[in-house]
């Protein structure tokens, strides 16, 4: 008998110790399944960080330009964006420059907020590259694992036995209608404790209401006759850059306006006869610039002095005419450069005006645009102006200024005669030019537009 028991205990602690080993067999299995779960997450982890993300800076915009302010971001984080397209654009004082995506991918961080300084060369934003439009994976993942627990979730709601199943939805509160018909069509005494005060007996709803229309009344006061507001906004860096230059001409220059009249019959006529046939083969509209612009350029090449600058101590004198023509935009009034008038004709001047006003209007004017020229011209007319006295562009050493036709009576050959007239202006530099030289300038200008064939003749 006692050697029974003995073999029981035994055997009792064998299947013990044998328990033991299965679940220290079991528990390492599931460790190492943990540890070999881990590092496959952990794989995957970094799998997804080999995308390299690189950090794009502030371009180099210009030779005198070192900084500008960061205007807008055209791309958001979070964005993707294709090679070349723009992220970014940088005001100077000349210019916007725009900020492209040097890969395709998308936009990780920004470094730097709008309306922030930012210099050539500082960290602007960093983009992670890939396929453009690429959305990220983790979205679809979060999707279909909550898709995977809701099936889950109506698998084990349909495998519950019908009698165990619990209706999950919260029950609907009475309305004020039902509570009334349970208590025979009598309402509660919170009800009618709400609607009528005991004491009183005055109606509570009427008077909260007339409160809240007093109260209304109170908070939104009538604003009174003749409110004088002011707004600051803070100046964009062009129109700094402007009103620098323009007082810096002012104190530089020793400047003198002289002014003529131009009978505009001739040339009117002309444009009126050929305008049609040019717009129909050259695809441009035919104005009044060209014309102004080639009659401007052989009249330099008479009086070079006005197509001249200073520099330091000694006249740069220019056989070739760079016009600038003075383009408003919303930013501020730009000159776009016109190269060579010297060798070009009406249409070729029209055509290239027509694209530098249509590209400073677009803001999409580079440096190379603006620089260099010789001599501007300034169009008032095209707003109204009657009068105007224009400020030299420096180093320029004069600047032409056109203004609106007005019919007017005029003498000629001893009649009284009505003829559309234009107020020219010229506005010289008194260091280069002398009296004679300015007047004599502008006098060859209005008789080349006065007879628009002496441009042809060269007369």
């Amino acid at each position: 008998m006692l050697s029974k028991q003995i073999i029981a205990i035994a055997r009792n602690r064998g299947l013990l110790n044998a328990t033991r080993t299965q679940r220290a067999a079991a528990l390492s299995v599931s460790r190492g399944w943990e540890a070999t779960n881990s590092r496959v997450r952990r794989a995957q982890f970094h799998s997804t960080r080999l995308v390299q993300a690189e950090t794009v800076k502030v371009p180099q915009m210009a030779e005198s330009i070192s900084e500008g302010t960061l205007k807008t971001w055209a791309k958001q984080v979070g964005d993707s964006v294709a090679v070349d397209e723009e992220v970014a654009t940088i005001e100077t004082d000349k210019i916007d420059v725009s900020v492209n995506a040097p890969v395709a991918g998308k936009i990780v961080k920004h470094l730097a907020n709008e309306e922030d300084t930012v210099t050539v060369g500082q960290d602007l934003f960093v983009i992670e590259e890939g396929e453009a439009g690429e959305s990220s994976p983790a979205p679809k993942e979060q999707e279909s694992s909550e898709s995977a627990s809701d099936s889950s979730k109506e698998k084990k709601d349909s495998e519950e036995p019908s009698d165990q199943q619990v209706n999950k939805e919260l029950p609907k509160a009475p309305s004020p209608s039902e509570s009334d018909k349970k208590s025979g069509g009598i309402p509660s005494e919170g009800t009618r404790e709400s609607k009528k005060d005991v004491s009183s007996g005055k109606d509570v709803d009427k008077l909260s209401n007339k409160k809240d229309d007093k109260s209304k009344g109170a908070a939104a006061p009538k604003p009174a006759p003749g409110n004088r507001t002011e707004t600051r906004v803070k100046m964009n860096r062009m129109r700094l850059r402007i009103a620098e230059r323009l007082k810096e001409s002012q104190n530089a220059a020793a400047s003198l306006t002289t002014f003529n009249e131009i009978d505009m019959s001739q040339l009117m006529d002309m444009r009126k006869k050929y305008k049609d046939s040019i717009l129909k083969e050259h695809d441009v509209k035919l104005g009044f610039m060209s014309f102004f612009a080639k009659a401007c350029a052989l009249a330099l090449k008479e009086v070079p002095a006005a197509n001249a600058s200073i520099e330091g101590e000694e006249i740069v004198y220019r056989d070739y005419v760079d016009l600038s023509v003075a383009v408003a935009t919303p930013k501020g009034l730009v000159t776009p450069v016109v190269r060579n008038v010297e060798s070009m004709g009406l249409v070729e001047i029209e055509k290239s005006i027509a694209a530098l006003g249509k590209t400073a209007r677009d803001g999409k004017l580079t440096l190379e645009d603006m620089s260099g020229g010789t001599f501007t011209i300034s169009n008032g007319g095209v707003f109204g102006s009657l009068y105007g006295t224009p400020i030299i562009n420096l180093p320029q050493s004069a600047v032409l200024g056109m203004h609106s036709i007005k019919e007017k009576p005029v003498v000629v050959d001893g009649q009284i005669v009505i003829r559309p007239i234009m107020v020219v202006a010229l506005t010289y530099d008194h260091r280069l030019l002398d009296g004679r030289e300015g007047v004599t300038f502008l006098v060859k200008v209005r008789d080349y537009l006065e007879d628009p064939r002496k441009m042809l003749l060269a007369l």
